[in-house]
């Protein structure tokens, strides 16, 4: 009997340890958890989540140097300097845009949110150029966002970039719009409400 209850109270003695061991495995865990989370953005989104933006036709115009039927298609970003969270990956996508269309005979241009401060990320300097004003900007919803122009003049689309709230070429709004217009289609306008990562723009944004 006596070796049993040696075994026996090895054993009381063993779980102590086990259970230690345990639980710190799982603080372990859920911390590497937290920081993968935070490391790929995921975590900064979720303050962003579920933000449906209604985006109707804007009455939006190009400045007089750049209106007209050029040929050219042009296409404006609308961006906030301090809309840090969602600005990340539609950056990202954004120059996804230029170097997937760089062959395209498409111009793209920039217009940052009336009253604030911050450049552009380092890999989209150069790549777009400023403008200060579009006529009707003001009554854009939210930024990120984006207006496209036909090689006609005619403004094709207005709206987000895309579905979601993390903006990729999967769940994109503009990619098959510049196809069809490289493709030499005609596209109307239309409204829509999208969810995803947004930050208001027309409240404060004016002339």
């Amino acid at each position: 009997m006596q070796p049993d209850r040696n075994r026996y109270q090895r054993q009381i003695l063993k779980r102590p340890v086990v259970v230690l061991f345990l639980c710190t495995a799982c603080i372990i865990l859920m911390a590497t958890a937290v920081g993968l989370w935070r490391y790929f953005g995921i975590g900064g989104l979720t303050g962003y989540a579920d933000k449906a933006v209604l985006f109707q036709d804007a009455d939006l115009r190009l400045p007089p140097d750049l209106i007209g039927a050029t040929g050219r298609i042009r296409v404006v970003h609308f961006w906030d300097p301090e809309c840090t969270i969602c600005n990340k990956e539609t950056d990202a996508h954004l120059n996804y845009l230029i170097t997937m269309f760089r062959g395209a005979p498409i111009d793209f241009y920039s217009v940052q949110k009336p009253g604030t401060h911050g450049q552009l990320p380092p890999f989209l300097r150069g790549k777009l150029k400023p403008l200060t004003y579009i006529q009707g900007m003001e009554r854009i919803p939210a930024s990120p966002s984006m207006a496209i122009w036909a090689p006609d003049g005619k403004l094709a689309y207005a709206g987000p970039y895309s579905q979601g709230i993390v903006c990729s070429s999967t769940n994109s709004f503009v990619e098959p719009i510049l196809n069809k217009l490289v493709a030499g289609q005609h596209v109307e306008p239309f409204p829509m409400v999208a969810v995803g990562c947004y930050c208001p723009w027309a409240r404060d944004a004016g002339h």
